[in-house]
């Protein structure tokens, strides 16, 4: 069983309960079948927490189990919309401290309770999976950056705040770092998503060359143009990646290397990419093994030191604002009752805020539509 149970003895720091929300006492749930989903979705994702400190791994997984389960429910089902509201039905029984028998479900109840992990960036995690789904289409590269924040930049807010840290820096850092890494995605699966009818190169960018997006989608091939359009993300992500290695600095040091080997690992899919002349329609980019073990051991060696930071504080890049926003209202409601036990909010009102705040970004997206 976990060993993330909550006891009576801890303090309030330590259990970082959010306002309103009930403690979740002696839920247990079963690790290693958390492990196993894991395992099973993303060799990446597994052999990274390899790196992770003990105290990080274990609710990593817990996160990432529930996230696999979610995908897979929205993905896989007949009815995206009736599970989404399923979805979301078990997310607000898991804030509530109720959580069913589902071992994820029940394993994120104590992650998200221990680490103060705001609901509002559950669920931008599962509106990106749902705008999937959906066969949202993509018109600019802020879009794109929109649905990477939401698939991605989430997890790495929950992540940062597995880590221990909170501060506004860490979290743009390490949204910025998910939107990176899924830009990377993007550009090495273009062939496979388009065969699976999915386009995530914006579609503006069809329109300045001439380019037609859904007859190339119809009959995806291969050509310079394409090798470009990739190239264009590559570039991108490279100055995410760079802006994500100053956000090293706010991390714990035992969680420096892990992250820092993940940054190394999904730039260099990049350079493979660029290595293979771009073509990621015809063949899927893999960094060897042997490469990989070296960038690790260079990560391991490095993160220890003292990153670098840059000239000029850095504002978080648009898409991400809103996730910043979250952890902050959140965290502010949450601290304000450890220093005063008295919440500015109550639950029902964050609630409303949250659902406020989805229904206008929502309306702004289709009003960019």
């Amino acid at each position: 069983m976990s060993n993330l149970t909550l006891d009576r003895d801890e303090t309030s720091a330590q259990r970082a309960v959010p306002p309103t929300a009930v403690e979740p006492l002696a839920i247990d749930y079963d690790i290693e079948a958390c492990t196993e989903l894991m395992r099973g979705g993303s060799k990446s994702f597994f052999a990274a927490s390899r790196l992770l400190p003990a105290r990080v791994r274990a609710p990593a997984i817990a996160l990432y189990a529930f996230c696999r389960l979610a995908d897979d429910a929205i993905d896989n089902g007949t009815d995206q919309k009736a599970a989404m509201r399923d979805l979301k039905a078990r997310l607000a029984a898991i804030y509530a401290g109720r959580p069913g028998r589902e071992d994820a479900d029940r394993a994120l109840t104590v992650v998200v309770h221990r680490y103060r992990i705001p609901m509002g960036l559950v669920a931008a995690l599962l509106d990106g999976f749902l705008w999937d789904s959906e066969g949202r289409r993509y018109e600019t590269l802020a879009d794109v950056e929109a649905y990477g924040a939401r698939v991605a930049g989430t997890v790495g807010a929950m992540m940062s705040l597995i880590m221990g840290a909170a501060s506004q820096t860490a979290i743009a850092r390490a949204c910025e770092l998910g939107v990176a890494m899924q830009l990377t995605n993007i550009a090495r699966d273009i062939g496979e998503d388009a065969r699976s009818g999915r386009l995530y190169i914006p579609r503006t960018w069809f329109r300045e060359i001439g380019m037609d997006a859904d007859d190339w989608l119809a009959n995806p091939h291969f050509d310079a143009r394409i090798g470009g359009f990739a190239q264009r993300l590559l570039l991108r992500a490279d100055a995410l990646y760079r802006r994500g290695e100053f956000g090293l600095i706010e991390l714990p040091r035992d969680c420096r290397p892990a992250i820092q080997a993940a940054r190394l690992v999904y730039a260099e899919i990049g350079h493979q990419l660029e290595r293979t002349g771009l073509n990621s329609v015809d063949h899927r980019s893999v960094v060897p093994m042997r490469r990989k073990l070296a960038l690790i051991a260079r990560a391991t060696a490095t993160a220890l030191r003292a990153p670098a930071v840059p000239a000029v504080p850095l504002s978080p890049v648009p898409a991400i604002h809103y996730l910043v926003d979250i952890v902050r209202f959140d965290r502010g409601d949450a601290d304000e009752v450890e220093r005063t036990g008295v919440p500015r909010r109550s639950f029902d009102e964050r609630i409303e805020w949250m659902v406020d705040l989805f229904e206008r970004l929502e309306q702004r997206g289709r009003t960019a539509r």
